[in-house]
């Protein structure tokens, strides 16, 4: 069978229809095996994976809450993507050296005389009305030449900052 489709609030119209018996926790982790698989059919609508008793019940009991709750969000579901494309050239998954700018944030800089206001959104950066995927893309608008956008707007890694700091201790 597919693979589900985990985006959230399109799911919740689409809910299997539930028994009062499975909507507690507590049923869910005294059900038996089988019980398990089959509530993760109705859940997911496919066949549930080899995953050991405790990983059905933590994705049962996750997949319960998506339908209630909604989803990941955009921008997680993004940093996700990247971990899993990192992991799968590298083998690897490095701490994420990301900015961690929540949307609506805004970032003001002065450049040659004028205040410029770039605001953070789920799909990247706003700039006088126009939409950026990066930092670094409205620091070229800006200056006309290439800049790092964390740099140019004054955005130093926590890492980096406590690096400079011990160094001249």
């Amino acid at each position: 069978m597919s693979t589900p489709n985990h985006s959230g609030a399109e799911d919740r119209a689409s809910e299997p229809p539930s028994t009062p018996k499975r909507q507690g926790t507590r049923s869910v982790t005294s059900a038996s095996l089988d019980e398990l698989r089959s509530e993760w059919r109705r859940l997911y609508r496919c066949e549930p994976p080899r995953f050991s008793r405790e990983l059905l019940i933590r994705g049962i009991a996750y997949r319960r809450q998506e339908l209630k709750h909604g989803g990941l969000g955009k921008t997680t579901r993004r940093k996700l993507k990247t971990l899993a494309k990192m992991f799968r050239t590298t083998g690897r998954v490095a701490p994420d050296p990301g900015l961690a700018l929540k949307p609506g944030a805004r970032l003001v800089r002065e450049w040659h005389g004028s205040t410029h206001t770039v605001t953070v959104t789920e799909d990247g950066f706003e700039y006088a009305g126009t939409s950026y995927p990066s930092l670094t893309k409205v620091a070229k608008k800006i200056t006309g030449a290439h800049w790092s956008g964390p740099r140019f707007f004054g955005l130093v890694r926590a890492g980096a900052s406590s690096e400079k700091e011990t160094g001249s201790a």
